[in-house]
């Protein structure tokens, strides 16, 4: 029970202190906010006074059945609840239209707020977020957000509005009648409360029983050749069955007690006519109250039983709206990239000689467990350096380290003799380009994935560069040569996209290159390919190279075998054969057939 109860604090705390952090940040909008909030007000009550000037009208009509209508008053009367209801409809469409300007607003002043800072925060947080998660966060809550704001708010005022209202207004007509209208609610709502309490476990079940169903689609459609491949068919189309036949029982019991809800809130509405047309009757008989009563009630029920349910909902709209604010609040206050304004020092690619030093460097993902143990090197201006070793060696966390993805535990990384850390990690990313193993294009032209955050460059650099990798005479053979979508076309195999990324890398220029596994994806014929072109941009430029197959970097100025951290092999390729040790290992257990 103790549990329960701090469980249910810590509920009512999250949600008002997200509630607290949404107001505090829709303060700008508040003006307009108060002024949707005024109207939907203004609009609820006039429609609470309509009833009670009905209540009249009718009165006037029954006293002239007995003798002469009195058209006159009846007329006024009539005039005076057209402009009541007309009133009530402008107040609720511009506040209609001030809150959904409002929410547009602020649903466009988040996803701003979100693009900034997706790129002030360091890799680590996407190491630990999953990308569909921090998608869902700029999309799915942040509409979530701006929707319940549009709908909720105006809906939860006027909901709120009319249910005091009514219930004013039907004590101020009769007392015995309001009391009844009551009575005949709660039976209502303790009857839809009984059933809501029953379907709520079979929309549990709904939802997990969809999720394993479509688990199960999504796994066997991925691998549907190794279904096939393996007669796994049968036993897939068995399991499916299975979940089906399970989704089934669940969805439409959930589904049918989901329809009552509807027919139940008739049933109360009905209800409360029949309880109020009876007592009413009684008590007119009695003499005590007029027929006009009885009409104002038939209405004061449907504006006091409709608004609670609207209220329900909008209750549980507020509740999806600060799970999801809490989502994206929390996503705007994660620790962001230290500000580098205060730096002043910059390299520009025109004056790097091309020099890196890694100065007894230490890392750790976690500060705890070091990955990098302790790495010293020295890159020579126009050196080819290889990083070697078995997978979880750190050879991409070296390269991660030295583009400053990461900020080091210790040591220091120099270039020409100045700490990485005392430039911006902008001017470091300047100095390097890279090419990696999958292959990044996006959906433009292949002029334009070339010049890519390249303004300046012209179309004839981006031919000559092209040309040197070998690439220019394939995209003269497409429709719009270098005008075509990469969209457009599936005729790009593998090693045309990353013989485009060669060429990005030769427009962009920089002193420093490095390369990531950058032929595993091809055939060998192709690597032939890539390898050649790789070698024209690696000319005149200091590069690293991390590669599984060893061939590749046996011209290597400098190989650098790396094991659990740490450098334990350095040298050419025939000095590291000749040592006999851990490389002549490697590279003898890849050729020794």
């Amino acid at each position: 029970m103790h549990n329960r109860h701090n469980k249910n604090n810590e509920k009512a705390k999250d949600f008002k202190g997200s509630i607290q952090k949404l107001v505090k940040y829709c303060k700008p909008l508040m003006p307009i906010i108060i002024i949707s909030i005024i109207l939907a007000f203004l609009s609820s009550i006039l429609s609470i006074i309509g009833p009670d000037k009905l209540k009249d009208m009718t009165n006037e009509i029954t006293l002239g059945l007995m003798s002469k209508i009195n058209l006159d008053k009846v007329k006024n009367i009539g005039l005076l609840l057209i402009i009541f209801y007309s009133s009530s409809f402008i107040f609720n469409y511009f506040q209609g239209f001030l809150m959904a300007t409002v929410t547009q607003k602020f649903s466009k002043k988040l996803r701003g707020e979100i693009s900034i800072k997706i790129n002030k925060l360091p890799l680590k947080y996407f190491d630990k977020n999953s990308y569909g998660d921090i998608l869902s966060r700029v999309t799915n809550d942040v509409d979530t957000l701006g929707q319940t704001m549009n709908q909720s708010i105006g809906t939860l005022v006027s909901s709120v509005t009319m249910f005091i209202g009514s219930l004013v207004m039907m004590f101020y007509t009769n007392w015995l009648m309001a009391i009844t209208a009551i009575i005949a609610t709660i039976i209502g709502f303790a009857l839809m409360a009984v059933i809501l309490a029953k379907s709520q476990k079979y929309f549990n079940a709904q939802q997990k029983q969809l999720g394993i169903l479509n688990g199960h689609i999504e796994e066997m459609y991925s691998g549907h050749n190794v279904v096939k491949a393996y007669n796994g068919t049968n036993e897939s189309k068995k399991k499916f069955n299975e979940y089906n036949n399970a989704l089934y029982e669940s969805a439409w019991k959930s589904q049918f007690l989901s329809g009552l809800m509807p027919v139940i809130m008739g049933f109360i509405g009905n209800f409360g006519y029949v309880c109020v047309c009876i007592v009413g009757a009684m008590l007119t008989m009695n003499s005590s109250i007029s027929i006009g009563v009885i009409v104002a009630f038939m209405i004061y029920i449907r504006l006091f039983t409709n608004p609670l349910s609207q209220i329900a909902q909008a209750m549980t709209s507020l509740q999806s709206a600060a799970a999801a604010s809490e989502r994206v609040f929390e996503f705007l206050d994660e620790e962001e990239l230290i500000d580098e304004s205060n730096k002043t020092k910059v390299l520009s690619k025109d004056e790097v000689k091309g020099n890196i030093t890694f100065e007894h460097v230490k890392f750790g993902y976690d500060e705890d467990k070091l990955i990098i143990k302790d790495f010293s090197a020295k890159a020579k201006s126009g050196e080819k350096i290889a990083i070697v070793g078995p997978t979880g060696a750190g050879k991409t966390t070296m390269v991660n380290l030295l583009m400053r993805f990461y900020e080091i535990n210790s040591g220091d990384i120099l270039i020409d003799g100045v700490s990485t850390k005392d430039l911006t990690r902008e001017n470091i990313h300047k100095l390097f380009c890279m090419v990696l193993q999958d292959t990044w294009l996006f959906n433009g032209t292949i002029k334009d994935n070339i010049i890519y955050n390249n303004p300046n460059v012209t179309l004839d650099e981006v031919k000559e560069a092209c040309k040197t990798v070998g690439l220019d005479h394939f995209i003269k053979t497409l429709p719009h040569g270098y005008d075509t979508k990469i969209g457009d076309t599936d005729s790009l195999s593998s090693g045309q996209k990353q013989l485009l990324t060669i060429a990005r890398g030769m427009i962009e220029n920089a002193p420093f290159l490095i390369l990531d596994e950058a032929t595993s994806s091809v055939d060998t014929r192709t690597e032939e390919l890539v390898q050649k072109a790789m070698d024209k941009l690696m000319h005149g430029r200091t590069s690293f190279i991390i590669a599984h197959r060893l061939s590749t970097i046996k011209n290597a100025d400098l190989i650098l075998v790396m094991k659990d951290g740490n450098i334990i092999e350095q040298g050419n390729h025939n000095e590291l054969i000749k040592k006999n040790g851990f490389y002549a290992e490697l590279y003898n257990s890849q050729f020794q057939n």
